[in-house]
């Protein structure tokens, strides 16, 4: 059990099962996980299913399994999104109802064209199903961000209206997390810089919601030879659970956890209860890096 009812911190990780976990979202889970012990509070692990065809059968369940053999399990019940459908469309409602979402029958075309706009004016009414779209405001947007600084952004001008609801009816991954993270009481989300661009987004239905706002701390990436970022869309491969202390150590060296206690465990538990004693996040680089970076030699 946690003592988070001291501080009130509630964390949390959650990886689409779309594949089995990677290094990068290994890097991203301990991240998430040494904050939350840092500051003595609650990690929750919560699965964001929302996409069927993406999803590979049986995915959920070992990135679950693989946690918990590299020493990470969740402080609560494990939440999946696809049982949360209704949760979604109630917030979606409360959007329509006051004017801050609208259905839209633009397709790819009409927005590369240019046609959206037009089409939201004259309420243009086309024969295909609808996506729900939030009305994206000229103004910018702006957050504190503990890791990559302050940031900012113009919704219309760089992102444009966005989808909340799908055509195909699947619930959006910007209207979920939000919806999620409030219900679950979330008060800092540490998650990859990837997901930089999506904040301002998700602030911005924070505010048409009421919800409060959580702090963010976004780490940076761990890429391949290549410069990209490591993700199933690549196939980059899988950690192994059977035998978690070479990734686990990566991982550590990564966030920047030289400390050879942690280091040199032999058994995860061991590694995290030492790198608990050291980890701050005024140590965790700020830049992407390679995910074979030099620097980390010392943790293979």
């Amino acid at each position: 059990m946690t003592n988070s009812r001291r501080t009130g911190y509630r964390g949390r990780f959650a990886p689409s099962p779309t594949g089995d976990l990677h290094f990068g979202s290994l890097i991203a889970a301990a991240g998430s996980w040494l904050r939350a012990r840092a500051e003595h509070g609650a990690w929750i692990v919560r699965i964001e299913d929302l996409d069927p065809p993406r999803e590979v059968p049986g995915a959920a369940r070992r990135i679950v399994d693989a946690l918990a053999a590299f020493g990470l399990a969740s402080d609560e019940a494990i939440v999946h999104q696809s049982e949360r459908g209704s949760l979604y469309a109630q917030a979606a409602a409360r959007l329509v109802k006051t004017g801050a979402a609208f259905e839209c029958r633009c397709s790819r075309t009409d927005l590369a064209d240019g046609l959206h706009r037009a089409c939201v004016a004259r309420g243009r009414d086309f024969t295909r199903a609808a996506a729900l779209r939030v009305r994206a405001p000229d103004t910018e947007i702006g957050f504190d961000d503990l890791l990559q600084g302050r940031r900012s952004q113009n919704l219309a001008r760089d992102v444009g209206d966005f989808v909340v609801r799908r055509v195909e009816g699947y619930w959006a991954y910007q209207l979920a997390v939000v919806v999620d993270d409030a219900l679950q009481g979330i008060t800092e989300v540490v998650r990859g810089a990837d997901l930089l661009d999506s904040t301002p987004r998700q602030i911005h239905l924070q505010h048409l919601l009421g919800y409060a706002t959580p702090g963010y701390a976004h780490l940076p990436l761990a890429l391949d030879a290549e410069r990209r970022k490591l993700s199933k869309q690549l196939a980059s491969a899988p950690v192994d659970p059977r035998d978690p202390m070479p990734a686990l150590r990566r991982a550590l060296a990564f966030l920047g956890i030289r400390d050879d206690a942690a280091l040199d465990a032999t058994r995860p538990n061991r590694a995290l209860e030492r790198a608990i004693e050291v980890f701050s996040l005024d140590r965790v680089p700020r830049a992407d890096r390679a995910a074979d970076d030099p620097d980390d030699v010392r943790a293979r």
